[in-house]
């Protein structure tokens, strides 16, 4: 078990743990969605740093923050797309909604999928 888990891929049912630049691959299978990171509340740049890192590999990786770490997605897409890689990429497509687990209030959603484009 990794103590301090940065960003969650998930790939087909298996996950990646990123934690900054150092990677445990538990399982390395193509989902059918394409390539899903998982954001929680952390620092900004190096969560921009492991997108950067999953676009150089995946040509489409979709963003999925949950509640309180929407922010946190939002800012590290903005990074990427205005900043870092700045004409090479886009924002394709924005879902928001929410979800609601039992006996607990909703819970909003976002997913955000950003396209390299060179």
């Amino acid at each position: 078990m990794v103590d301090k888990t940065l960003i969650e891929c998930i790939n087909g049912g298996g996950r990646v743990l990123l934690s900054g630049v150092e990677k445990i691959q538990l399982n390395d299978s193509v989902h059918p969605e394409g390539h899903i990171v998982t954001i929680y509340q952390q620092d900004i740049v190096p969560c921009a740093l492991d997108l950067l890192t999953e676009l150089v590999k995946y040509k489409m990786v979709t963003l999925l923050a949950r509640g309180q770490s929407i922010p946190t997605a939002v800012a590290v897409a903005n990074i990427v797309t205005e900043n870092m890689m700045k004409g090479n990429s886009k924002i394709l497509d924005i879902v928001v909604d929410s979800e609601e687990e039992k006996d607990r209030p909703l819970v909003s959603i976002i997913k955000i999928t950003v396209l390299k484009t060179n």
